[in-house]
């Protein structure tokens, strides 16, 4: 059974605002989960870009996401290194005048909360939301 993956922030298939982008506050998404396979104990959180210059470009990783409430706390879980080549969150930010991107937004369950891991691991990708796909423009 999949689980459903919102964000109040956006509508599916529309633009990202503003402040979720690299011209704004560079904010991650709210994101809010529905249905999450029972026994839920964390989530993985990735954000990447396929239309990239370079190819796959990845925005944000996280695991150890608390699946305490629909809400996901993702300042409360750990973050690895994104395409930016920094820890944490990097919204939005295609090359100006490129077409619009499009941004993949894929929530993992896991049913086992990592201890001091620098790694996913492989029990994160037992069930996986629905991919929320939003769009942003140069």
């Amino acid at each position: 059974m999949a689980f459903t993956l919102t964000s109040p922030a956006v509508v599916d298939g529309n633009a990202i605002p503003v402040q979720f982008t690299c011209d704004g506050n560079d904010a991650p998404l709210p994101l809010l989960v529905s249905d999450p396979p029972e026994g839920t104990r964390s989530y993985a959180v990735v954000m990447d870009d396929p239309d990239a210059p370079n190819g796959l470009f990845t925005h944000w990783m996280a695991y150890d996401v608390p699946a305490t409430a629909t809400e996901l706390k993702t300042t409360a879980g750990k973050t690895l290194r994104n395409g930016f080549g920094r820890e944490g969150y990097g919204g939005p930010c295609p090359p100006h005048g490129h077409a619009a991107h499009r941004y993949y937004v894929t929530v993992f369950a896991s049913m086992s909360r990592p201890s001091n891991c620098r790694v996913i691991p492989a029990t994160i990708s037992t069930q996986r939301s629905k991919d929320t796909r939003w769009r942003r423009h140069g």
